[in-house]
């Protein structure tokens, strides 16, 4: 499933079917082994990143697994940023035993770098997904998704990704604390400070540190070291 499939609510069946995702796994083993080790770097993590979501595809994801991590190495020391987060998204995707690790750091990266709001969106979406109905974590995810799609997307993929966003938004209020009417959800808003990213943003890092636990991938501090200052 794409990240336009998972935000618009598709069902896995919905995309391509087992024999088109085992055709599509063949064509790319053949190009990987007509590339051979000495090809490009880029190109065969791309391949392999790829081979890895049709193994997702497939349910197979503990043989996913090892094509998913080498393609986000590559891309996370090539300083690819988007594509090292849909590496974590292949990852997390996996459920494998490192999953939840990666959804944190691909969440990481995906909010301390430009990358595409709608992959974004979809990683914080797995945090709700995952996360209980009455714990905040939903609540701050779903904040965060709203404010960087007001910071990023523009015209529009602005307007579908804020109302997907805002409707996301407003089902964890539901959810977490039973708002139904416009009031409630504005006071519910404040009670959580999900208004002031300069608060809910430390909370998401608070988030990522919970999926994370120590099996960081990388060095948070130095990537924010080499962060441009404007």
């Amino acid at each position: 499933m794409n990240e336009t499939e998972r935000l618009t609510g598709a069902m896995p069946g919905d995309g391509p079917s087992a024999g088109a995702l085992e055709s599509r796994l063949v064509a790319l083993e053949d190009r990987l082994r007509e590339l051979g080790p000495d090809g490009a770097a880029d190109e065969r993590a791309g391949l392999e990143l790829e081979a890895a979501r049709a193994l997702v595809g497939l349910g197979r994801g503990e043989q996913s697994w090892p094509l998913a991590r080498r393609a986000f190495d590559h891309f996370l020391a090539a300083g690819q940023w988007e594509r090292a987060v849909e590496a974590c998204d292949c990852l997390f995707l996996a459920e494998q035993p490192g999953s939840l690790a990666a959804l944190g750091q691909g969440i990481w990266l995906a909010v301390t770098y430009p990358v595409d709001p709608e992959l974004t969106v979809a990683m914080l979406q797995h945090v709700v997904d995952e996360t209980p109905a009455d714990a905040d974590g939903a609540a701050v995810a779903a904040a965060a998704a709203v404010y960087l799609v007001d910071l990023r997307a523009e015209g529009r993929q602005r307007e579908d990704l804020a109302f997907f966003a805002n409707r996301l938004l407003g089902s964890v209020a539901r959810a977490h604390s039973g708002v139904e009417d416009q009031g409630q959800f504005e006071a519910w808003v404040q009670r959580l400070e999900l208004d002031r990213p300069d608060r809910f943003l430390v909370r998401l890092r608070n988030v990522v540190d919970v999926l994370v636990q120590d099996d960081w991938w990388f060095d948070p501090a130095e990537l924010q070291r080499d962060l441009p200052v404007n």
